[in-house]
């Protein structure tokens, strides 16, 4: 049990029924003969950069084939599982009965576990209104089965592990308290989730994703020892480009670079054999999750949605962008796409180092650890900027320490609280705290996009305004096209990284930030947030109440469940 444990994130153990390594070595001869072997588009201008980068959008068929595939599968189940239902009506009076009651005791079992109010009404609502079809359901997806049990040992193994590798210095934690009594108390919980608290950064700020590119590409060229690199979507286009031809280069001078991406996010926009194409220039590979291994609730949400590059251990950068196009404008899908970033210097790249080395162990079952240690750099930055890396994943639940931290944002916030979020689908409980810290006086704002990239997400977004329109939150929507920006400023502090206001991020998906306090930084992401303001249209309450008819129809239903899709 333990070795099948350990294979939580591989294929099929080393006697595989599909060996894709030896098939990828039979296609690579296959494309020598007829002279067919470069996979990648080659560029040459060294110093070329974005201005002289042509976007593209390129979907992979084999990619595509293995996601719908596994989709029909979690379809046939269900259908299965509806015919199973109407079989037992029918004939089984004996079976109808005890699944019945069955599903009495998983409504109670429900009602009484510790997990998001809006997750466990939702389950009790489709096993009421659906008899014997919803309790089978709940039965295949909504447990928290074995499978799932043992991923959550394996990673918080994992990130147990990679943890005595942050070594806190606790006079820092009093220095930084005496000044910020408020923010100090928030920053002691991060402290006892093992978020490491450094000073001294320098931090900067990108307002758009194609400003982050241009400097994450001029670090890469001065790269001489290692790279880390971690994306949740991976997208073959120009910026893949750019970047695959200076990592290559880079490996050819010996530098070594490790690629971790989510499966789910690269399976559709990289070709066929991607990994192997990079395992065989010499890049070291791992994929997040293979999607075709489940098809329950683990390939639907575990999923890596973590952004995270390290340079020689000491430039790190994190923010909402992806490895594709259109997070670089470089191609246009929902008119102009905003997206924010940040590069860090100092010691809090220590902490970016460590969520990658414990993301790249959890996606393998190697018995050897990684040695840490060959990746930790001392620094001589003298910046103003305190910083605090945070992370959190679904092995958590339900302590969730990113919702947390999030909620003590709103409940320490003074003067004014700025937010930018994709999507807006947030539990009652937050919904109240950004209404009470308007009634202390607090200049409360959110922007969201105003062209969505999926209509669904726009509906529940819209929905989730009313209450806080009445409470008198702001609500401004991006009115030049989709923000794909995860960011909170308030007058003590600002977080920046990969997380969304909603249940995926919260309860569903790994995501990681960088808290920060410094004058500096927060006042770049302030002028950010005016220039929003400025090019956005504020939403009000009337405004709301004219939405379609057909919204209102469909949104109550949506909402009810949310936080299963």
């Amino acid at each position: 049990m333990a070795a099948k444990r350990r294979d939580v994130f591989m294929e099929i153990g080393e006697k595989k029924l599909f060996d894709k390594d030896a098939a990828y070595e039979r296609w690579d001869q296959r494309n020598q003969r007829r002279g067919n072997d470069k996979y990648f588009h080659e560029d040459e201008r060294e110093e070329s950069y974005l201005r002289e980068l042509k976007g593209r959008i390129q979907n992979n068929t084999s990619g595509f084939l293995k996601v719908v595939m596994t989709a029909l599968l979690v379809l046939v189940q269900i259908v299965f599982v509806m015919w199973l239902s109407l079989q037992i009506r029918t004939n089984g009076t004996v079976w109808y009965y005890l699944i019945q009651v069955s599903s009495m005791v998983a409504i109670v079992a429900l009602i009484n576990r510790n997990q998001s109010p809006s997750y466990r009404i939702a389950w009790i609502s489709i096993i009421t209104l659906l008899p014997l079809t919803g309790f089978l359901l709940y039965f295949l997806w909504g447990r928290t089965g074995k499978k799932k049990k043992e991923l959550d040992t394996y990673i918080m193994r994992q990130i147990s592990y990679g943890n005595k590798f942050l070594v806190q210095d606790d006079d820092l934690w009093v220095d930084y308290a005496e000044e910020n009594p408020v923010s100090g108390r928030m920053v002691k919980f991060m402290l006892s989730e093992n978020f490491l608290l450094t000073e001294g950064n320098e931090v900067d700020y990108f307002p758009m994703g194609e400003d982050a590119f241009e400097a994450i590409f001029r670090d890469l060229e001065n790269a001489k020892e290692f790279v880390l690199i971690d994306f949740f979507i991976v997208a073959e286009g120009g910026l893949w480009d750019k970047m695959h031809d200076i990592l290559k280069r880079k490996i050819k001078e010996g530098v070594e670079v490790k690629f971790l991406y989510d499966d789910f996010g690269a399976a559709i926009r990289t070709r066929k054999y991607f990994k192997q194409i990079l395992e065989h220039e010499g890049f070291e590979v791992r994929v997040f999750n293979p999607i075709m291994k489940y098809t329950s609730q683990l390939y639907m949400n575990f999923r890596s949605h973590q952004k995270i590059m390290v340079i020689d251990g000491k430039v790190g950068y994190t923010g909402g962008f992806n490895l594709a196009d259109e997070y670089a404008n470089l191609v246009e899908r929902f008119g102009v796409w905003k997206d924010t970033g940040i590069r860090v210097r100092g010691d809090a790249v220590w902490g970016l180092t460590v969520v990658f080395l414990q993301m790249w162990e959890a996606s393998s079952h190697d018995k050897e650890h990684v040695d840490y240690l060959k990746y930790k750099v001392m620094q001589d930055v003298q910046g103003d900027t305190w910083c605090q890396v945070i992370s959190d994943g679904p092995a958590n639940n339900p302590k969730n320490p990113i919702e947390s931290i999030y909620n003590q944002m709103i409940m320490y916030s003074d003067q004014y609280l700025y937010i930018t979020t994709p999507y807006l689908v947030i539990e009652d409980y937050m919904k109240q705290s950004l209404i009470e810290a308007v009634r202390r006086g607090v200049d409360v704002r959110i922007v969201t996009p105003n062209i969505p990239d999926k209509k669904y997400a726009k509906m529940l977004t819209n929905f989730n305004y009313g209450p806080l329109l009445k409470g008198g939150v702001r609500i401004y929507e991006y009115t030049p096209g989709f923000i794909h920006a995860k960011q909170i400023l308030t007058e003590d502090a600002a977080i920046v990284g990969t997380i969304n206001m909603d249940y995926r991020s919260f309860y569903l998906h790994y995501e990681n930030g960088v808290w920060m306090s410094g004058e500096k930084i927060q006042n770049d992401i302030h002028r950010d947030f005016e220039k929003m303001f400025q090019e956005s249209k504020e939403i009000s309450y009337e405004d709301w109440q004219r939405r379609p008819l057909v919204w209102k129809l469909i949104q109550p239903l949506l909402n009810l469940f949310a936080t299963l899709f």
